[in-house]
């Protein structure tokens, strides 16, 4: 029992761990698994037919590709939009900027399918046919929250004396902001950039709503699953899993470098 107490919040944190990780383990398994019929739910077989051929399944690689695009456009302008958006917040005094603090939290509080009700029925009443700019319209504003919310906290911990130093060595507004507050934000911008990207690419509920005849990724799954899973499905998520932990560990390293060039 000693031992248990000792160690419990140690236990706490590998069990989490283990159950947010096995989902993607039995998605990765079954990216080799040949089904005898439609669905990809029991395992047959070990086989590399679906790595050899990622896109073999009709229209996939095109709904992905449409999504990455999204992602990235949906990325780009929540990340500009919400870093300038938090730097005002932070630095500066106006009218209504308690009430635009309060509003930059209902779209993270809202349920999706109101915000994806009311941004059809704008659509539609401003006669906007739906499509991929919709879709990029709505995913940039449900992106733009996280991302504010991410760059103002890191914006809210810097230290301003490090700005004034930078003033009284005659640096201009620019280089200012260019040589410190930037490098010095910049792990809040990318914290809040990957997660507008991941969130705008996992999307189903708001653009199944504005999407039209349009069919994106997370769409092509669900349609997939009412007819039969291909095994292509869990190579592109298990490749895209890959990758997100390579750039997790990638970071880390970076960082762990940086700390001790600092040193």
């Amino acid at each position: 029992m000693r031992w248990l107490k000792r160690n419990l919040v140690v236990l706490a944190g590998v069990l989490t761990l283990a159950y947010l990780i096995v989902p993607n383990i039995i998605v990765m398994v079954f990216s080799f698994n040949k089904p005898a019929g439609r669905f990809n739910y029991s395992w047959q077989e070990f086989s590399t037919d679906a790595w050899t051929d990622p896109c073999g399944v009709a229209d996939m690689c095109g709904s992905l590709v449409l999504s990455l695009q999204i992602a990235f456009w949906a990325t780009v302008g929540a990340t500009l939009l919400g870093a300038m958006i938090a730097f005002a917040l932070v630095r500066y005094r106006f009218r209504a900027r308690g009430t635009i603090n309060s509003l930059i939290f209902l779209p993270m509080a809202m349920p999706e399918v109101v915000m994806a009700a009311s941004l059809l029925t704008l659509f539609l009443n401003l006669g906007v046919q739906l499509g991929f700019w919709t879709i990029l319209i709505a995913h940039t504003m449900f992106c733009l929250s996280f991302v504010v919310v991410a760059v103002k906290a890191r914006v809210m911990s810097m230290d301003p004396r490090l700005e004034e130093a930078a003033r009284d060595l005659y640096a201009g507004p620019f280089q200012t902001f260019w040589r410190v507050t930037l490098p010095i934000a910049a792990p809040g911008i990318a914290a809040g950039a990957m997660l507008a990207f991941a969130l705008s690419f996992d999307d189903f509920i708001i653009t199944n709503f504005n999407s039209g005849s349009t069919v994106t990724f997370p769409m092509f799954v669900w349609g997939s699953a009412q007819r039969g899973t291909p095994v292509q499905i869990n190579v592109i998520g298990t490749a895209m899993f890959v990758i997100a932990v390579l750039v997790v560990v990638a970071a880390q390293v970076i960082g762990n470098r940086r700390k001790k060039t600092a040193l």
